[in-house]
């Protein structure tokens, strides 16, 4: 038996800082990808804030407004596909240390499904 698994690979160019925005050209890769019948889109490192990010990413307020946006953008990521892999920075959960994490999202079902730290 043959399966197959049809990727798209989205090269886009986000803006620094333009949550809304990069997050609507996430939106348009994952509408073309889904009308190519692709079973995964992946997009860049960090395409949610924009890269780099440089000093975005030590305020709180940004990284906490980024995991925002991904988790709204989540769930229009249906169970009918495709599925996303997204870079995007994440608040860090250790309180030992705080620091945000460079973070790659499997948006999947209505939902982030899965974080995978640089």
């Amino acid at each position: 038996m043959t399966t197959s698994l049809k990727i798209a690979a989205a090269q886009l160019n986000p803006t620094v800082g333009d949550l809304d925005g990069n997050i609507a050209k996430a939106r348009k890769a994952l509408a073309e990808a889904r009308r190519l019948g692709a079973d995964l889109v992946v997009l860049s490192e960090l395409f949610v804030a924009g890269y780099p990010p440089e000093d975005l990413i030590l305020k709180p307020a940004f990284v906490a407004a980024a995991k925002r946006a991904l988790e709204g953008f989540a769930r229009e990521v249906a169970s009918d596909g495709p599925a996303m892999l997204i870079g995007t920075p994440w608040p860090g959960t250790d309180p030992g240390d705080p620091r945000p994490h460079n973070a790659v999202a499997l948006l999947q079902d209505g939902r982030v499904e899965a974080l995978r730290f640089k």
